[in-house]
């Protein structure tokens, strides 16, 4: 084993480079030697840390799901050891135009509604969630006009959301799935202008991402490794810039019982097998 600890994040902004670049010269000050991979999508992220090419995964919530998926089939453990402070407690709205005549989800029957990515949590799979529940069929009861912008990075790229609400603004769609942070972040950027949607439905709250320690990984050096992150100080003016970048403000303990809703909706639509084999027919990352 490498005394090396070895962490793997998506590419999904070049920001990122930005990010891990100065996180490694922190851990490497403070007696951790530590490095880090890049990937295109998240898929091979998550079977390269089974797999033990890496140690530590920065994992979207889709991600920690196969992740868990995989390693139970294989009889073993993957940990969440640290999430960010706006990781925990979001939520995913589904909106109609303020004038529109649509009062609850079942009146979407029939109608159009706009989605993220295939591969989303926020945007795509946890909002149909809420139409299922609803007793609706996503692709039967209600079409579904989906937004497959940076299909692989589940989600991290807003694009995909960002042209949902632009067809709803439009009138080309009867309603619109965002998580609760990029509608506030649309309204700002005036895509929804003030008082042009309302929210018909929310999820009840889920977490977003954590850093996910693979099954090989050296248990004391992950640890050593969560506790640096969880020592990291936003009042750090060598940090701060860093944690802005990553949008956070503080490091928190992994922890991993809000990811419930979001495995039923990968067990409703097949989107990963239950040993964590990819069974969704029209992804491809």
């Amino acid at each position: 084993m490498s005394a090396r600890l070895l962490l793997g994040a998506v590419a999904y902004d070049p920001k990122v480079v930005t990010i891990w670049d100065g996180f490694r010269s922190w851990f490497r000050d403070r007696g951790l030697e530590f490095d880090y991979l890049l990937y295109s999508h998240y898929e091979r992220q998550v079977e390269d840390l089974l797999a033990g090419r890496i140690d530590v995964a920065w994992n979207s919530p889709l991600a920690w799901i196969r992740a868990e998926r995989l390693a139970r089939a294989r009889d073993l453990t993957v940990r969440a050891i640290a999430m960010r402070d706006t990781d925990q407690d979001l939520t995913s709205v589904v909106v109609v135009r303020a004038d529109s005549p649509v009062r609850d989800l079942a009146e979407l029957r029939g109608r159009t509604v706009a989605t993220g990515a295939v591969d989303s949590p926020q945007a795509t799979l946890l909002p149909l969630a809420l139409l299922r529940q609803a007793g609706l069929d996503p692709g039967a009861d209600v079409e579904v006009r989906r937004f497959d912008v940076g299909v692989g990075l589940h989600g991290d790229h807003i694009g995909g959301e960002r042209e949902a609400a632009k067809e709803l603004v439009a009138g080309r769609v009867d309603a619109a799935c965002l998580i609760d942070g990029n509608l506030l972040l649309f309204g700002r950027e005036g895509v929804l202008p003030a008082g042009s949607v309302r929210v018909l439905a929310q999820t009840e709250p889920y977490d977003h991402c954590n850093m996910t320690a693979g099954p090989h990984a050296d248990p004391e050096r992950v640890d050593e490794f969560g506790k640096l992150l969880l020592s990291m100080s936003y009042g750090d003016a060598r940090t701060r810039p860093l944690l802005d970048l990553e949008g956070l403000k503080e490091w928190l303990p992994g922890r991993t019982d809000r990811y419930a809703a979001l495995d039923r909706a990968v067990t409703e639509t097949g989107f990963y097998h239950p040993d964590g084999t990819i069974h969704a027919g029209d992804y491809r990352p």
